[in-house]
């Protein structure tokens, strides 16, 4: 009697031990994203002190280009460490990008403000805040997504309402056009520029799994590669099918390692089909089919899919990171 009465204490004690560890924890938690919020702004408040002393035609006479420099130093001696002259940069580039500081999120440390205001076009800098709030970026993946160019490559083939939509909100997923990306590049394979089979290019796909649903965008769930489907006796194998959590339906990608012929398309509406009649579970939408082709005739794909549901797309793969400054050009080239 008293061996189970001790077991149930320790137990007890241990559930003690575990509601105190995590009540600790959690208060860490709230304690460092509140030191991080008063830190943030605070160099923000920093960045409007010096942009308003610079204002000041007088003061700006008399300091001129050795402004940061001398309040560096005199602020180190002063107070310490972290006011160098590229951090006092930072801080009055912060205030100039974002002259609201409410329009930030608490979510937001330091470093992703870093990175944040070294992108010079204000509709990218704000896409990019915005999916960083939103999807919790840490900082490596705010980093990742810059240098691929995210923005870039979401906006590429959308009209001048839905860029500065995009820009305003960040990628919202509502429609099966907002999972599209026009151009998918699949660096991350390390395959050579010569054309590889269909099968090399799926093998590849799946060692970097990983690396493939993030450039897929937010949403896809991996379910299997050459999908068997069954029709009528006759078997079918799809590449690749996904599922996507937040608009609720299958996503069929079909892999071309050259141009998509007008049989690709017949063929993906065929496998649409199937996901539609014979694999939905209610609460299911309608399957989006995607063929992923190394060239696109834009002018036969128009054609082929006149009157074709709106759930299918052909998009295109590179193997390389674009030019990113050329398709920004196209893209803001559509704003004008």
């Amino acid at each position: 009697m008293e061996v189970t009465l001790r077991h149930t204490k320790d137990r007890q004690y241990d559930s003690l031990i575990q509601q105190i560890a995590l009540l600790v924890g959690n208060s860490k938690k709230q304690v460092a994203t509140a030191i991080n919020s008063v830190l943030v702004e605070t160099y923000w408040n920093i960045g409007k002190y010096i942009v308003e002393f610079e204002q000041d035609g007088k003061v700006r006479a008399n300091y001129g280009d050795t402004l940061l420099i001398n309040l560096s130093k005199d602020l180190t001696t002063r107070i310490g460490k972290g006011f160098s002259k590229s951090n006092l940069f930072s801080m009055r580039m912060f205030y100039i990008r974002f002259p609201i500081f409410q329009t930030l999120s608490g979510k937001l440390s330091w470093s992703h403000i870093i990175e944040l205001i070294n992108i010079d076009n204000e509709l990218e800098r704000n896409f990019y805040l915005a999916e960083t709030a939103s999807e919790n970026w840490s900082v490596r993946e705010l980093r990742n997504q810059k240098e691929r160019g995210l923005f870039i490559q979401l906006a590429l083939g959308k009209n001048k309402e839905q860029i500065l939509a995009l820009a305003r909100s960040g990628n919202r997923i509502e429609a099966p056009e907002d999972i599209i990306k026009d151009t998918y590049t699949l660096d991350f394979l390390n395959i050579p520029e010569q054309k590889p089979s269909e099968s090399a290019l799926e093998d590849a796909l799946i060692e970097n799994i990983e690396h493939f649903l993030l450039e897929l965008g937010k949403g896809f769930a991996f379910v299997g590669r050459q999908y068997r489907l069954t029709v009528n006796n006759t078997h079918y194998y799809a590449d690749l099918v996904f599922y996507h959590i937040i608009l609720r339906c299958y996503v069929v990608i079909d892999l071309k390692t050259g141009k998509v012929k007008q049989e690709d398309i017949g063929q993906m509406n065929l496998y649409l089909g199937y996901f539609a009649i014979d694999k939905n579970n209610e609460g299911d939408n309608p399957p989006i089919g995607i063929i992923l082709a190394r060239e696109k005739d834009e002018i036969m794909v128009q054609y082929a899919m006149y009157g074709n549901s709106n759930q299918l797309f052909v998009s295109k793969y590179q193997m390389y990171l674009p030019d990113l400054e050329e398709l920004r050009n196209v893209v803001f080239k559509t704003l004008k």
